[in-house]
C-alpha cells in the first residue's frame, strides 16, 4: 500500500446555493469546526463558493448560513452526528 504524503494537498471546491446577501461559512473536521472559512457570492446570484486545500482523507463538514447550520444539499454523502442532524462528508483522494 502506498503511503500518503501528508504535505500533499488537493484543491476542493465547495458550492452552496441560496438567496443573495447571506453570510455563508463552511466548517468541519478540517478546521476543528470553526466557521472561519467564508464563502463568497462574487456574482450576486446566490451561489456561494470557496476553495479548500486539504490532504487526502475523509472530512465531515457543514455550512453556517446566517447563524444556522446546514448540510450540503449538493452532496449525497453524509453521516449522522451527535446533535441528531447530518454532516456532509467529502473524501479527498490521493492523485
Amino acid at each position: 500500500m502506498k503511503k500518503v504524503n501528508p504535505l500533499t494537498r488537493r484543491a476542493v471546491n465547495l458550492e452552496y446555493k441560496d438567496a443573495p446577501g447571506k453570510s455563508v461559512a463552511v466548517a468541519g473536521s478540517f478546521n476543528q469546526w470553526q466557521p472561519d472559512k467564508m464563502m463568497t457570492d462574487k456574482n450576486g446570484d446566490g451561489v456561494y463558493r470557496c476553495r479548500l486545500l486539504l490532504t487526502p482523507g475523509e472530512y465531515q463538514y457543514k455550512f453556517l448560513v446566517d447563524g444556522e447550520w446546514r448540510s450540503d444539499a449538493l452532496n449525497p454523502d453524509f453521516v449522522p452526528n451527535e446533535f441528531g442532524s447530518l454532516n456532509s462528508v467529502i473524501t479527498v483522494k490521493e492523485k
